[in-house]
């Protein structure tokens, strides 16, 4: 298994060759130039990912990360513990959202515990029975920090040797909401009330209560935020670790990976700080209905495919944006060039 170290020096530039061959291709497809638009820009951008303007994202997987949160101790969150293990479970039953997005989609759900409170039937993947409560202590030692990220890393060797070619990053864990906007925060250098939401529904005064305790947790841990892997450890959850995890390794091992809403986009940040050249390896999906959704696809210099006023999580909005790559990709193989059908080619003018 690649080592943190290891996945990090293994992420290069995207293959201009490729893409070159990806935009000349496209404008010869008998169609108006670029008016697919964004859909056109990201296959170009799989095509430099993959090395190769032979475009396939037929086997794709969503790699939910599940883990508990020591904060909730606080009342940041509207419900218990319980219902990470219970939506988990629901992953393997297929009687979650995110199962049924996956499902239509012709994509793979795997969940991994990452760091759940109880043992399920997930596959095990545990650093800890959860974080501890950020608020009066780190929320994981630096090496348990790292050792998350390693987790997601050694999940996108695994798909990539068992043929995936798209990987999408989902999330359970209750309490995450409060993490990932803690980590928004110093990440992006942005008050507390900024960045929080109300996550999965709080009341005016929940709400008041999480935004005290990332306060509370900044203030007294004081996290780095030149060292993202300093700030996932002091107020982060082993959920954003591992989706930072499979970020750093599909862009070391050459394969694109979707960005799904708040909490995922915070693990996708916080991977671009510590290598910015796996940004180029990110693929957006939508715009989460959390406050700093926005704020972060600007940080990753991303724009969303889809604004459709989601915040449900588990991976739903990324998954919601694979039926998209498939029709563009389909065009890109199979639609007749401008010489197939005996057509004057259409330029670009002033």
């Amino acid at each position: 298994m690649l080592t943190f170290k290891e996945t990090i020096e293994k992420i290069k530039p995207l293959d201009s060759v490729s893409m070159e061959a990806a935009r000349t291709r496209w404008d010869h497809i008998a169609h108006p130039l670029h008016s697919l638009g964004l859909m056109e820009d990201l296959v170009v951008q799989i095509a430099g990912i993959s090395r190769g303007q032979d475009i396939h994202i037929g086997k794709k997987a969503l790699v939910s990360m599940c883990a508990d949160n020591g904060v909730v101790e606080e009342g940041v969150t509207q419900t218990g513990q319980e219902i990470t293990a219970l939506v988990a479970e629901n992953f393997l039953k297929g009687q979650a959202i995110s199962s049924l997005f996956c499902k239509q989609a012709g994509a793979e759900l795997i969940p991994v515990d990452i760091g759940m409170v109880v043992d399920t039937q997930v596959t095990r993947k545990k650093v800890a029975y959860g974080t501890k409560n950020m608020v009066k202590e780190p929320a994981m030692t630096y090496e348990q920090a790292v050792q998350s990220i390693e987790v997601g890393i050694q999940m996108a060797e695994e798909l990539k040797e068992k043929g995936y070619q798209i990987l999408a990053t989902g999330e359970m864990g209750i309490g995450n909401t409060t993490t990932s906007s803690a980590m928004a925060t110093v990440l992006l250098d942005r008050p507390v009330e900024d960045v929080t939401g109300r996550g999965a529904g709080l009341s005016s005064a929940g709400l008041e209560k999480k935004i005290w305790a990332i306060r509370q947790a900044i203030g007294l841990h004081k996290p780095d935020p030149s060292d993202p892997v300093d700030v996932l450890a002091k107020v982060g959850g082993f959920d954003i670790g591992g989706m930072m995890g499979v970020f750093l390794g599909g862009a070391a091992l050459g394969i694109p990976v979707v960005i799904d809403g708040f909490i995922s986009g915070v693990a996708a940040l916080a991977a671009a700080g510590i290598c910015p050249q796996a940004r180029d390896y990110m693929i957006p999906s939508h715009v989460s209905q959390e406050p700093a959704a926005h704020m972060i696809l600007e940080a990753l210099g991303k724009e969303a495919f889809l604004h459709g006023h989601m915040c449900l999580g588990e991976g739903s909005g990324a998954v919601a944006l694979f039926p998209l790559l498939d029709m563009a990709v389909g065009v890109y193989q199979k639609m007749s060039t401008f010489c197939d059908i005996n057509m004057e080619e259409y330029k670009l003018l002033d």
